[in-house]
């Protein structure tokens, strides 16, 4: 997969590139990032890329010529049908792991990253694909919000996480918050393991997990139980006593 960022700080995106799984995603080739700063397709001498607001207002705004020069220029280079044009904004829809994996579908995403005021609306009409907001709150630029994006579908290309099962349980991927866990010690303190996940039962195991899922996306975030595909029967399960004799 290929990620192009534009963006006006190419080096806000250094650190997080050379560590952790999006350096290991790259190193393994399954993707490949370029950063491209829009200032230099500002054809004036001071590469001006942000100007004051038609019918006034606080800020600066990101004029439409570079923007839209830039993703021209990369639609031209990559020569190819699949390329998905972002724009990081507030106003776009919610990014969710449901969307995390349809753009991991994607061959080519450009992430553009706004600032300041936002961007020209005739760029937000027309010269892009899709808007993703991150949530309901309004960060000092798209950078940010194009890490979480570059993360969260780095780690659904195959082969960049070790066990190719892995994302399949994590948060939001079926629906529901991920169960609880635990490592070792079996008892740190006062608090112990709940013995079912030392009882090497692995039927058990997955029922424990299944109805603690279900726990708590109920008591945390319940609104998502709509969504999850739950019976009836799965939910007064999860709410009746515990067949393992563990409470979470």
């Amino acid at each position: 997969m290929r990620i192009t960022i534009l963006t006006l700080f190419p080096a806000m995106f250094d650190g997080a590139l050379g560590e952790s799984i999006l350096r290991r995603a790259v190193d393994q080739g399954a993707l490949q990032v370029e950063r491209r700063n829009i200032r230099d397709y500002a054809q004036d001498r001071h590469h001006v890329v942000d100007d004051s607001s038609y019918g006034g207002g606080p800020g600066m705004l990101m004029k439409p010529e570079p923007l839209f020069r830039a993703v021209e220029d990369v639609r031209c280079q990559a020569g190819e049908s699949g390329t998905w044009v972002v724009l990081m904004s507030p106003q776009g829809r919610t990014f969710t792991q449901k969307t995390a994996a349809e753009l991991a579908g994607k061959p080519h995403l450009v992430l553009v990253c706004g600032h300041y005021e936002g961007v020209d609306e005739r760029f937000r009409e027309h010269g892009v694909d899709d808007e993703i907001s991150i949530g309901d709150y309004v960060l000092t630029g798209g950078e940010p919000a194009a890490l979480v994006v570059m993360d969260a579908v780095a780690r659904l290309l195959p082969g960049v996480l070790g066990d190719p099962t892995s994302s399949e349980m994590d948060s939001f991927s079926a629906g529901l918050l991920e169960y609880p866990q635990y490592t070792r010690p079996a008892q740190f303190r006062a608090w112990k393991t709940p013995p079912v996940l030392l009882s090497g039962d692995h039927q058990a195991i997955a029922r424990w997990r299944r109805r603690q899922a279900i726990l708590r996306t109920l008591r945390r975030r319940p609104e998502l139980l709509d969504t999850a595909g739950l019976s009836p029967d799965e939910i007064a399960d999860a709410l009746g006593p515990d067949p393992e004799g563990d409470a979470a």
